[in-house]
């Protein structure tokens, strides 16, 4: 019985993979410009992505803000995908920073406590050359927030060959170290914004 098992999840798999081609666009709710520009109590301003870098990544909507008031700058980046499939699918950050110069020094779940009840979102501590920056992130849709790659993988298949469906965005937190925010200060500061963020991302995303 069990010689079957191989080409059960061989066949299984195979029939999730195609399910990923055929997939329904969803536009968002609400456009992800209306989550506030106020987070974890500090104002934050828009910027740009360049052509290229939007190309590469492939979303379909993004914000990307950098809140400079306080001890420490953060930066906010949300990616909304309305579906992936082969070849446009969300890049992890685990695969990313490395490649633009950032080593992880350590790497971690970390819970979180959001209106929408606790998340667990993934924590790097990361260098490059001298700078230090605090990195939460996490994928945020079809009604849940994951950290675990595996998961998501999983998830994404799964619903993408019974619903039809594939919508998702990445969403990253990055908190820059300096001598006057140490690492339990980033800790704080990044789950604070994250707290808002979780909710505000949810508003935004199809139900």
């Amino acid at each position: 019985m069990t010689r079957w098992i191989p080409a059960f999840l061989l066949g299984t798999g195979c029939l999730l993979t195609l399910g990923v081609d055929r997939q329904r666009d969803m536009p968002l709710a609400e456009p992800l410009d209306s989550i506030p520009m106020t987070l974890g109590g500090r104002a934050g301003k828009n910027l740009e992505i360049a052509e290229d870098e939007r190309v590469a990544a492939g979303m379909t909507s993004y914000i990307f803000r950098v809140f400079e008031e306080g001890p420490s700058p953060i930066s906010v980046y949300v990616g909304y995908y309305d579906h992936q499939t082969q070849g446009k699918t969300i890049h992890s950050p685990k695969n990313c920073l490395p490649g633009s110069g950032w080593e992880a020094l350590e790497a971690a779940p970390i819970a979180v406590t959001t209106a929408n009840g606790p998340v667990t979102v993934n924590r790097y501590l990361l260098q490059n050359k001298n700078q230090q920056a605090l990195v939460f992130y996490w994928y945020q849709g079809r009604g849940r927030v994951a950290a675990s790659e595996y998961q998501v993988k999983w998830e994404l298949l799964r619903d993408a060959a019974l619903r039809g469906r594939s919508e998702e965005a990445l969403v990253r937190v990055v908190v820059f170290l300096n001598d006057k925010v140490t690492e339990s200060q980033a800790v704080d500061q990044a789950s604070r914004v994250a707290a808002d963020l979780v909710p505000a991302v949810f508003r935004s995303l199809p139900a």
